[in-house]
């Protein structure tokens, strides 16, 4: 049986690995997607951590630790806030805030740009490209180093773009370009 390795990172630390930026890119976020992940930080800083160490003292205080399940739980959930502090921090470190409504008024495609485009069977589709720590399918937020964003990028209203697919390629029109206004102009 093999023993833990001292100084090793854990099964929790391997989870850590931020996704992967091209080489030589930056971690671009808009500064909606920055203030998401500083306010989520802060919560898990200031309210959530507080409070299971909370839970976990009571619970030691209670004896017996190893049948002890809000001990066991809570020290769980302390791991998992604690590695979701650790990243969010990092991310936060290394982030290149963008602001989109630089290019308000533009109908070229960059970083913010909300993008309703036609795919070859008429479907249409409207998109954000934003950056990789506030993309959701879901919501038609896209990372800019997604294909689709990455094909669209530096394109303009009306421009045809190939976009390669897992076998084949399609091309897709671009309808419409959008960008926030300027937080002066949104008051």
């Amino acid at each position: 049986m093999s023993q833990p390795v001292p100084n090793s990172p854990s099964n929790d630390e391997e989870e850590l690995q931020l996704p992967a930026l091209p080489a030589g890119s930056k971690n671009y976020i808009t500064p909606q997607g920055f203030a998401r992940l500083q306010k989520e930080l802060l919560e898990l800083i200031d309210v959530e951590r507080p409070k299971v160490v909370d839970v976990v003292h009571w619970a030691a205080s209670n004896g017996d630790r190893s049948e002890n399940g809000d001990y066991i739980y809570g020290k769980k959930r302390l791991r998992e806030i604690d590695r979701r502090i650790r990243f969010l921090t990092k991310r936060l470190e290394i982030a290149e805030v963008t602001d989109p409504a630089l290019h308000y008024g533009n109908d070229q495609i960059f970083f913010g740009a909300t993008v309703t485009y036609c795919e070859e069977d008429g479907t249409e589709r409207t998109i954000r490209i934003v950056g990789i720590d506030e993309s959701d399918s879901l919501q038609g937020d896209v990372s800019w180093i997604s294909p689709v964003a990455r094909t669209l990028l530096k394109a303009r209203e009306g421009d045809e773009v190939k976009l390669v697919m897992p076998g084949r390629v399609g091309l897709i029109e671009v309808l419409k370009v959008e960008y926030p206004p300027a937080l002066a102009a949104r008051k």
